[in-house]
């Protein structure tokens, strides 16, 4: 069959391709993920039909094959360039408020992909299984996954599975590579950015590593804060959309909103101003922050991003955000001037300034 007519089978047919494979293999009934689940054999051919395969489903999936193939449509549609991202994931604990480690896969690499002006389309996941981890935690973020995967529109077409002895990893690790369209005509850099331009956030930072934080349970500190982890493509269309002359836009992650302006400052060699004021941050995390002597400025964000428009265009990009869930507390936090070359300087709420240096090291650590 030719595999274009594959990708236009219904979800009967694919199901129906999905129920013979599993057919063909040895029913699963561990609890547990073994040595024996990596070793290639029967038990892993088990664990992949019974949790990858049911959890993802897809026709492309169902091939089973060394790598998923799928047409070219969408290439052709959009324009001449491919985009390419990788992550691993490697979250402690793998659940917490607002998400686990399994959304964070799909979502990361989305956004990654999504800020570099891409449309995402395509993802694979590899999977890193610490012997004794639960089956059932496993089909549970074999279930975000997907879940995540539908709401960003994207599709996981083939994947890999190693599982270590216990004591060599912790508990699951999870690797996403993404692939994505460029439309012909975007283009987005530091070498686009110019004095005056404006700087947009696209919601409240310091979530995500808060939530997480408190998660492990290590601090005497109990607050309702959850992870911000989202797909923010459809967010960035429609930035896109209303900007179209949108310079840059980067993915807040770890090192949060402070690593990334320093990126910026330094690639353009231009000055980061940031109003203290303007940056959105929810007063439960900023508790925490102040608790912890940790500044929410570094702390790692997994739904958030940060885009620099012409001034013109800034009102209609923040109104477009605005209008879409996610981009609610979307807000302009700054702008691009001259001096200081090549540094980010805070306007403090009480009218002073002060630098917002590179951190040395992470002050969250595993939290992405």
């Amino acid at each position: 069959m030719d595999p274009k007519n594959r990708l236009n089978e219904d979800e009967g047919q694919v199901n129906e391709r999905i129920a013979q494979v599993r057919s063909r293999r040895q029913k699963f009934t561990d609890d547990v993920v073994t040595l024996a689940h990596g070793a290639g054999g029967k038990s892993s051919a088990a664990l992949v039909d019974a949790v990858f395969l049911e959890g993802f489903g897809g026709d492309v999936l169902a091939e089973l094959g060394d790598a998923g193939v799928v047409g070219t449509d969408e290439l052709a549609t959009t324009g001449g360039r491919i985009a390419m991202s990788t992550d691993s994931y490697v979250v402690n604990p793998i659940s917490f408020p607002g998400g686990s480690i399994g959304e964070l896969a799909v979502n990361g690499t989305v956004n990654d992909l999504a800020v570099s002006g891409a449309v995402p389309a395509f993802l694979s996941a590899a999977f890193v299984l610490e012997e004794g981890l639960s089956v059932d935690v496993l089909r549970r973020e074999v279930a975000a996954m997907r879940q995540a995967a539908e709401t960003a529109g994207v599709r996981i077409i083939t994947g890999d599975t190693k599982v270590v002895p216990r004591g060599a990893a912790d508990r699951l690790f999870i690797t996403t590579a993404g692939i994505g369209f460029v439309p012909d005509g975007r283009a987005l850099g530091a070498a686009q950015v110019r004095r005056g331009d404006r700087l947009l956030l696209s919601g409240a930072i310091g979530d995500h590593g808060m939530a997480v934080m408190l998660a492990r349970g290590d601090l005497a500190i109990e607050a309702p804060i959850a992870s911000d982890t989202r797909a923010v493509n459809h967010l960035v269309e429609a930035l896109l959309a209303a900007s179209p002359h949108t310079r840059w836009m980067r993915d807040a992650t770890r090192g949060g909103l402070g690593t990334v302006l320093n990126e910026l400052a330094r690639a353009t060699g231009l000055g980061v101003v940031v109003e203290e004021l303007a940056v959105p941050v929810h007063e439960m995390t900023r508790g925490a922050c102040d608790m912890l002597g940790i500044d929410p400025l570094y702390v790692a964000n997994e739904g958030t991003f940060v885009a620099v428009v012409p001034p013109e265009e800034a009102d209609a990009a923040l109104a477009a955000l605005r209008s879409l869930p996610g981009g609610e507390e979307a807000a302009l936090v700054g702008r691009l001037v001259a001096e200081p070359a090549s540094a980010v300087v805070l306007v403090t709420a009480l009218g002073g300034t002060r630098m917002v240096d590179m951190l040395v090291g992470d002050p969250l650590p595993r939290i992405c």
